[in-house]
């Protein structure tokens, strides 16, 4: 009997300019970009722009296949992108936690994929190996990979508004200044 599952999509808002963030949970330039997000919605307005979440694995980020599972397993579970979202901020807050020192060593190199996905679980209260081992749930994380392809993007973080790369968005702009390419009135 096949399981029927759910990734609840990591949109937030509903207005009409589209903004898409590419993100690699451990990358710290992500982490700051992701960090802006709930402050660009409230500046801007969710009837006036909608957030797209896009998760791009990178294999320099030794961990980021496990951890962007992880963060589409919490999208399946009760409370969907909310829970994907909890999954993120305790990642991020604890990046050194998931991250290779120089992306090549430090005491990451004994880690399991398990043990990755208890210290996120610890982290952000979610139990989610049940959820990680929903079978076909690297569609979802396919996806994510496909979709960054096919718009060009190579690396994180990276933007789009309304379909539209945009290589001068850097994650170190202020709000503001998002919320000025943004909002149109």
């Amino acid at each position: 009997m096949k399981t029927m599952w759910r990734a609840d999509p990591l949109v937030w808002g509903y207005g009409p300019s589209v903004f898409e963030v590419f993100l690699e949970p451990t990358c710290p330039f992500s982490a700051r970009a992701f960090g802006k997000l709930d402050d660009l919605l409230a500046q801007a307005g969710e009837h006036r722009i909608t957030i797209k979440l896009r998760l791009h694995s990178q294999p320099w980020h030794l961990y980021s296949g496990v951890i962007v599972r992880c963060i589409l397993a919490a999208s399946t579970l009760e409370g969907g992108k909310a829970a994907a979202k909890s999954v993120m901020a305790a990642v991020a807050a604890h990046r050194e936690e998931f991250e290779f020192d120089r992306h090549c060593g430090g005491p990451n190199l004994d880690a399991t994929p398990n043990d990755i996905i208890r210290r996120i679980e610890r982290y952000s209260g979610l139990k989610l190996t049940g959820a990680f081992a929903i079978p076909d749930l690297d569609r979802e994380v396919k996806w994510h990979t496909k979709y960054a392809r096919q718009n060009g993007i190579h690396s994180s973080p990276a933007f789009m508004i309304d379909g539209l790369v945009q290589a001068d968005i850097s994650s170190g702009d202020p709000v503001t200044e998002w919320v000025n390419r943004l909002v149109k009135d």
